[in-house]
């Protein structure tokens, strides 16, 4: 992203808040992996999204009309014996000239700086509940200012969650956003493809991922967008595997649900396979069955729909499907009504996607489904999950897990599968694996 980008949606938020307001946003805090070991760092979404800021230790403030200058942040200042140990740091001249802020103060000040960025407001933005620590020393600031209050000092009299603007404009990517998650798509099918290429009967499921992560960070990508799954057998069956420690074996199916992070942006991909290559009878038929459903699904994503329309076109698929197939009994209007369906297909058919996995963004606008609109992104994920040991389907059915998933970008004129570079027809799977 630019500075020109940051500095776009500052000044869009801004107009948003109006006069006589202020928003605070502090940065991710540092958390701890066990003993003196720390978590590898990554900064807060709705922080990054504002700032381009990397750093922890740091508060973004927005001041509207401020004389002095609208965009404060507060950061570390730089440090060269810190520096050694841990890397460099923008310090207060970088957060202007590298970051665009108009005024850069000293974290360690901001107990005396802050309140007075809050006297003469009248709403502050902010979202209470994420950090506890620093929403009593929000708290803190507000009450010393009421203190004052004989004194002619206003506080302000209104709190307004920063999510309600901020969550809004994230979900509309803008063309910058979109080509980030271009890359972070096109990168992820880079790796979906070698995993199809590379694995076999006897691999670990980790080694799997190995493969996957390897083709992340060589393809450029920052890292991981989330755990990743790669499931085989029963464990296909399980929605959020992430133990990947099972041995793969012939004749089973793999469920890979796998994205890189480029650029603060996220892919996410699923993919299912035989571990040995091939496809048996069952598995081709439950797979059809899917991605038919996706395709239903995909259909429904244009401009003017409801969110809901592609959940309920994948669920009219599959449950139409699961009857002719013999998983279910009844008609298709009885087995959507009462939900028999979510036997095996218990989960929504997509989420919103963007700097987080599971984006920000209301799916419902005043209790009624949101209507779909150009830019925004979603997945497609429909998928049938039959577990070992259930005595209500044939024995053939049991342990197949396949789940169909891909990024999908809202158009102007309907849509574009932005992960479409790696194949999900099973010719071409096969063709792919038999090498």
């Amino acid at each position: 992203m630019t500075n020109q980008e940051f500095s776009r949606r500052r000044r869009q938020l801004m107009e948003m808040m109006g006069e006589k307001s202020v928003a605070i946003l502090p940065a991710a805090p540092i958390r701890i992996r066990n003993r003196d070991v720390e978590y590898d760092y990554r900064q807060d979404s709705d922080f990054y999204y504002l700032s381009g800021f990397p750093e922890p230790e740091s508060v973004l403030v927005l001041v509207p009309g401020r004389e002095h200058g609208e965009y404060i942040l507060f950061c570390r200042e730089n440090d060269r014996e810190k520096e050694i140990w841990n890397g460099p740091r923008a310090g207060h001249d970088g957060a202007v000239s590298r970051y665009g802020a108009d005024d850069s103060v000293p974290i360690d000040d901001i107990d005396d700086i802050l309140p007075g960025l809050l006297e003469d407001k009248e709403r502050v933005f902010y979202t209470m509940g994420n950090l506890l620590d620093f929403d009593q020393r929000l708290i803190g600031w507000v009450n010393r200012l009421r203190k004052g209050a004989r004194a002619g000092i206003h506080t302000p009299g209104e709190f307004v969650s920063l999510d309600h603007l901020l969550h809004e404009m994230r979900l509309y990517k803008s063309s910058q956003e979109i080509k980030a998650m271009k890359t972070a798509a096109d990168i992820s099918c880079l790796a979906h493809t070698r995993a199809m290429q590379v694995c076999r009967p006897g691999m670990k499921e980790f080694q799997l991922q190995a493969e996957l992560e390897y083709i992340f960070k060589h393809e450029g990508a920052s890292s991981s967008a989330y755990a990743s799954i790669v499931g085989s057998g029963h464990n296909a069956c399980i929605l959020h595997y992430v133990e990947n420690s099972a041995t793969m074996k012939k004749g089973d199916m793999v469920m890979i649900d796998a994205g890189a992070e480029f650029d603060y942006y996220a892919a996410d991909i699923s993919r299912s396979f035989p571990v040995n290559g091939k496809f048996s009878r069952a598995q081709r038929a439950l797979y059809e069955l899917v991605l038919d459903a996706q395709q239903a699904a995909i259909e429904e994503v244009k401009p003017g729909k409801h969110w809901n329309d592609p959940h309920n076109a994948a669920v009219k698929v599959l449950a139409k499907g699961m009857i002719d197939l013999g998983l279910l009994k009844g008609s298709v209007k009885n087995v959507i009504a009462k939900e028999k369906y979510r036997q095996f297909y218990m989960h929504r058919t997509g989420h919103w996607l963007g700097m987080d996995v599971h984006d920000v963004g209301d799916y419902k606008v005043e209790d009624e489904w949101r209507l779909l609109e150009p830019g925004m992104t979603l997945t497609v994920e429909p998928g049938i999950y039959v577990a070992g040991g259930n005595s209500k389907v044939a024995k053939k059915w049991w342990d197949i897990g396949i789940r169909i998933e891909d990024d999908v970008l809202v158009t102007k004129t309907g849509h574009e599968v932005l992960t479409a570079g790696v194949t999900k027809q099973i010719d071409e799977i096969e063709a792919l694996m038999d090498n």
